[in-house]
């Protein structure tokens, strides 16, 4: 539990992984549409897990029933329910609060870019609770899973290439170097990065009690890595 509680203090503080807030806007308005791409329906109940800042989750909102907006970092909790105060279909919680939640409670749950900061352990641990939230039916789409043989180059030009295509070139460029030298480099270094791939993936979904398919584009900008919709065995077999 350690590196978890070591990567939300960083999380929890200020950094630099957005090289502006250009980069900040974009990505996140990304990542809403996106989730407006998965959505069931106009009544979806839907859980963004591992949410960050999320600053365009209204977007969502506006396309869904309801909204949990759900981080471990308390100060980006502050952050996300003074943002969305007044849209009355967003809520905000923390993974320990998701525990009390009655089961079935969502047809949507979205966990991008969480699982390379989880151990096996943790990560089977919150496979289980998804499991137990996701309605019958319901879909679960696991985001941004890193390959082994994906790393820090492949990262680099799919940065570039996504600022490049929105504006923000320069400030990625000055960003990367600051970023070689950040506290972010630093712990990833120190705690290590979970890498998958993908027929390991497949088997830890199945292994949790879900069928999966990877979806053909990843949810994030670095077409490198991996995004993957699952449903709960039960509701795929129909029983």
């Amino acid at each position: 539990m350690t590196a978890i509680r070591d990567w939300v203090a960083f999380w929890d503080n200020p950094h630099s992984i957005y090289v502006n807030a250009r980069h900040a806007d974009v990505h996140y308005r990304d990542i809403a549409t996106a989730i407006v791409g998965y959505l069931p329906g106009p009544n979806a109940r839907v859980l963004d897990f591992g949410c960050g800042e999320a600053l365009h989750a209204d977007l969502v909102a506006a396309k869904a029933g309801s909204l949990v907006l759900s981080d471990a970092a308390p100060r980006v909790r502050e952050h996300l329910a003074s943002r969305f105060a007044a849209v009355p279909n967003i809520a905000v919680a923390s993974p320990e609060e998701l525990r009390g939640r009655p089961a079935a409670a969502f047809d949507l749950i979205v966990a991008n870019s969480v699982v390379q900061y989880l151990d096996r352990q943790n990560l089977d641990g919150l496979l289980a609770e998804w499991r137990r939230l996701l309605a019958p039916g319901g879909t679960l789409i696991v985001a941004d899973v890193i390959p082994p043989d994906v790393g820090a180059v492949s990262d680099l030009l799919a940065l570039l290439r996504y600022a490049g295509k929105n504006g923000f070139l320069v400030a990625a460029l000055v960003g990367v170097a600051r970023t070689a030298v950040s506290p972010y480099r630093k712990l990833r270094s120190t705690l290590g990065i979970a890498r998958y791939t993908e027929p390991e993936f497949f088997a830890i979904l199945d292994h949790a009690g879900f069928t999966a398919q990877k979806l053909a584009k990843n949810m994030e900008h670095n077409p490198a890595r991996l995004s993957f919709s699952a449903r709960a065995k039960e509701t795929a077999a129909g029983r």
